[in-house]
């Protein structure tokens, strides 16, 4: 049978010196030489060994046995970090066999010219679609945009429901890009507010080129005409299961998505509301800061923050903007 303490890290040289300190429980080192019949020179090797392993001590040129216990409990603790470090990697290794899999599909779809794509007909299909493909594979990541008011109303009265309920239950991972234009509509502020509290995110921007969506890795979903919305074509629209369409549309998205400006409705962007709101009816810095029970400095900090968020120049820019996109409804 093999050595169990070789599991350990100890060769069989090391075990026999340890096994010798143990029966001396305090030797010199030519006294462990003439009990191991070894030269000094390699004795003395080996006890350094075993000392910066911590399985022994040594005191004043003695060297003292440490309770197995002990000494070996350090080893075994090195050890079982050594194998769970092993195991994260081993885990992040598995993990990276999907993006693998997406690369070789994508090869193997450019290769072949085999693009999988299916023609989807009506909204209750769309939204349907979209969270049985959640369920199946959550949390999934949704990017979308929309680029017209008649869509973001039609989601808004009959379809954000369901998605913000599976946002809610972290089937769901929203994300979308809509036209600044579309916040005054009836009960968009409402709906993307409860989407927000889940866990969604939402930008604006003043257009949106085209309706578009990416479900995860591996769906995306296309316009019958690119530029085009949904309602115009009676919801038809492209589902098209190819990596490397669905990768193109992520990147444009994040291209959007960078350019776009946040919703004013979390928690620092309602501070950010309220100076402007106020700052509206003519109040100054310090009025603004009593009334709100902050700081000037507080004030001055989210002015600027509006500005940055607005893409504005000065504070009259920003109101105006604000005004324009429905902030300070």
């Amino acid at each position: 049978m093999s050595d169990p303490l070789a599991t350990l890290g100890l060769d069989p040289a090391q075990t026999a010196l340890y096994t010798a300190v143990l029966r001396l429980h305090r030797a010199t080192r030519t006294e462990l030489a003439q009990a191991m019949d070894g030269p000094v020179d390699k004795v003395s090797r080996q006890l350094d060994d075993l000392v910066r392993l911590g399985v022994i001590d040594e005191q004043s040129g003695e060297y003292l046995a440490r309770h197995p216990a002990a000494a070996l409990g350090r080893l075994i603790a090195d050890r079982l970090d050594r194998l769970a470090e092993e195991s994260r990697r081993i885990d992040s290794a598995l993990g990276s066999i999907r993006g693998l899999i997406r690369d070789y599909d994508v090869g193997h779809d450019y290769q072949n010219g085999a693009f999988r794509v299916e023609m989807v007909s009506g909204a209750d299909v769309l939204y349907e679609s979209v969270v049985g493909m959640a369920v199946q594979s959550p949390p999934m990541r949704l990017l979308t945009a929309i680029p017209d008011e008649r869509t973001m109303a039609d989601f808004v009265r009959k379809f954000a429901d369901p998605w913000i309920d599976a946002q809610q239950r972290k089937l769901l991972n929203v994300r979308a890009v809509i036209p600044v234009s579309t916040l005054t509509l009836p009960g968009v502020r409402d709906q993307l507010t409860r989407l927000l509290a889940a866990g969604g995110a939402v930008r604006t921007l003043d257009r949106v080129p085209s309706w578009f969506m990416t479900a995860g890795a591996d769906a995306a979903g296309l316009p019958a005409l690119w530029g085009g919305n949904l309602p115009d074509h009676a919801y038809n629209f492209y589902l098209v299961r190819t990596p490397i369409v669905v990768g193109m549309l992520r990147s444009l998205f994040e291209e959007l998505w960078g350019r776009a400006v946040p919703l004013p409705w979390g928690r620092r962007g309602e501070g950010v509301v309220q100076v402007l709101r106020l700052a509206a009816q003519g109040m100054c810095d310090d009025s603004i800061a009593r009334q709100l029970g902050v700081s000037v400095r507080t004030v001055r900090a989210r002015f600027a923050d509006a500005m940055v968020q607005l893409g504005a120049q000065s504070r009259f820019h920003a109101g105006v903007e604000a005004a324009r996109r429905g902030w300070l409804s």
